[in-house]
């Protein structure tokens, strides 16, 4: 959402409030009824009091609902289908998906969802009033595919890049610090290989994957959320789905990160159990979410803890409260 709100000078003449002389009309002739009798009483009084509170009460809740300023913003950016088979790496269907659930659920009003494909436009106007920007697409590693955001490293010395690049990725961080908005990162995005491009994610996200270091088997995961009290967790039971999950990650001492899922790969061969999944509250006042899954896009179809978690976690970016039970909305179609 925007800050703040349009500002009006002071000795402008505001429209009279037809609205408010049509709700008092009862309660001027009640009143002007009573005084003829000479019986105001202090019930009276207590009872035109008591409705004109009720009345202010409704006016406000109405307006609250209905007022389109109360919307959050939600944008998707999601990379082109630049690889991999069909069903894996499906950044479009996904996001798309989950902006459905969003919008469907059952538990959550006035969310306006947008989904861009691509390179993120380097006019950064549709990101001006957002709430919160996910993130799903290619790492920075070959140079035929797509980061959303980033160069492609092989086109760069790995500790800088071109003026273009670097103008956009300082209008980008400056944007989201100002504004505090929230950043949600998903899988392969992670994947960065520039150093310029880790400094930035260190700073968004308190936390890396790093080339050759960290890993990404494809394996039958056991996701167990960690024994810890957070609204992206709520209405979250461990599951267990076929995915390639980056992990091992290098997660340096931060106290305003939480580490929210522990991945556990069924082949020992592909590591002991770790974090795959966590959220930081940036020095900003913005929060970001990264998760290490979402390679085989028929999850999206058949896990609805995997939905929840991934829903649960935009919206608490987007700074809305996260329901007791978590986010309910409906298995997504195929889009």
């Amino acid at each position: 959402m925007g800050s703040g709100g349009r500002t009006v000078d002071a000795d402008i003449v505001r429209p009279r409030d037809t609205s408010r002389d049509a709700s008092d009309a009862p309660r001027r002739k009640f009143e002007e009824h009573m005084s003829k009798r000479g019986i105001l009483t202090t019930a009276g009084v207590f009872l035109l009091v008591t409705l004109s509170v009720a009345g202010t009460v409704l006016s406000r809740a109405q307006s609250q609902t209905t007022n389109p300023a109360t919307k959050k913003k939600i944008v998707f950016l999601a990379g082109p289908k630049d690889h991999g088979a069909v069903g894996r790496h499906e950044y479009e269907k996904d996001l798309r998906e989950l902006a459905w659930q969003l919008e469907k659920a059952t538990n959550l009003r006035n969310i306006e969802t947008i989904v861009l494909v691509g390179k993120a436009p380097r006019d950064l106007t549709v990101l001006e009033d957002a709430a919160a920007i996910v993130i799903d697409g290619s790492g920075d590693w070959q140079r035929n595919e797509t980061n959303v955001l980033f160069q492609q490293a092989q086109a760069t010395d790995l500790r800088t890049y071109d003026a273009e690049t670097t103008a956009f990725l300082q209008k980008f961080d400056q944007l989201i610090r100002q504004k505090g908005i929230g950043i949600s990162i998903f899988h392969y995005t992670m994947w960065m290989e520039n150093a310029v491009g880790r400094r930035y994610y260190q700073n968004w996200l308190g936390g890396l994957w790093i080339p050759n270091i960290s890993h990404n088997p494809v394996d039958t995961w056991k996701m167990s959320p960690f024994k810890i009290e957070h609204p992206v967790l709520r209405g979250v039971k461990p599951w267990s789905f076929r995915d390639e999950v980056f992990s091992r990650y290098f997660l340096f001492d931060n106290p305003k990160r939480t580490e929210l899922m522990e991945g556990t790969p069924s082949n020992a061969s592909n590591g002991a159990p770790r974090p795959v999944s966590w959220v930081y509250e940036r020095p900003d006042g913005g929060r970001s979410f990264v998760w290490g899954g979402s390679d085989f896009h028929d999850n999206m179809h058949s896990v609805e803890d995997y939905r929840r978690y991934l829903l649960n976690g935009i919206i608490w970016t987007a700074k809305i409260d996260v329901p007791a039970e978590g986010v309910a909305a409906p298995a997504p179609p195929e889009l």
